[in-house]
C-alpha cells in the first residue's frame, strides 16, 4: 500500500430494527454513539446518508430536543419533540408535516449534536447555530410545506427542464 493512502472504509447496512437495539445497549452502558442518519424526515438541516448524530442517554427531555424514540415496537425515529404532556411525547421530523407519539420511557436517546456536511466538528444542539435554526424552523411550521418543496432536489432539475 502506498505510504499516504488510507485503507478503504467498508460500510455495512442493516435494518434499524436490528441495529438500534444494539446502539441503545451501548448507550445504556454509558457510551456515546455516532449514528449515520438515514431518511429525509429531518430535512433541510440534516440529510440522508450525509450527516451523523452524536447520541447519549437523556438525563431530561424538553420540547425542541431531537431524540431517538421507539414509536412502535422495533420502529425508531430521530425527530424533534414538539409536545410533552401526561407522560406522552409528540414528535415531528423537521421535514415532516405529521406527528408521531410515544411514551416518555420510549425516548431512548438524545442528540447531543450533529456532524454535518462531512465536517469533523460537531454542531452541538446546545450551540448558538442549532438554537437559532431550531427557533426559526419550528415557528415556520405553516410555511414549511412550501419551503420544503422549494428545497427538494427535484425542483432545480424540473425548472431547468422547463427552461430548455
Amino acid at each position: 500500500m502506498p505510504q499516504n493512502s488510507q485503507p478503504a472504509v467498508k460500510t455495512l447496512q442493516m435494518a434499524n430494527a436490528l441495529l438500534l437495539p444494539e446502539v441503545i445497549k451501548l448507550l445504556q452502558e454509558g457510551h456515546t454513539v455516532t449514528l449515520p442518519l438515514r431518511g429525509n424526515s429531518m430535512r433541510p438541516f440534516l440529510e440522508d446518508g450525509r450527516d451523523k448524530a452524536l447520541l447519549s442517554i437523556p438525563k431530561a427531555i424538553r420540547v425542541g430536543d431531537a431524540v431517538l424514540a421507539e414509536i412502535t415496537p422495533g420502529h425508531y425515529v430521530l425527530h424533534r419533540i414538539v409536545d410533552i404532556s401526561n407522560g406522552q411525547v409528540t414528535l415531528r421530523g423537521d421535514g415532516n408535516f405529521a406527528t408521531e407519539h410515544c411514551r416518555i420511557e420510549d425516548v431512548k436517546a438524545i442528540a447531543k449534536g450533529f456532524y454535518r456536511k462531512g465536517r469533523e466538528k460537531l454542531d452541538s444542539t446546545d450551540g448558538f447555530k442549532w438554537r437559532i435554526y431550531s427557533w426559526w424552523w419550528t415557528r415556520l411550521l405553516p410555511l414549511r410545506r412550501y419551503l420544503l418543496f422549494a428545497l427538494h432536489p427535484h425542483v432545480p432539475r424540473r425548472i431547468k427542464e422547463w427552461k430548455d
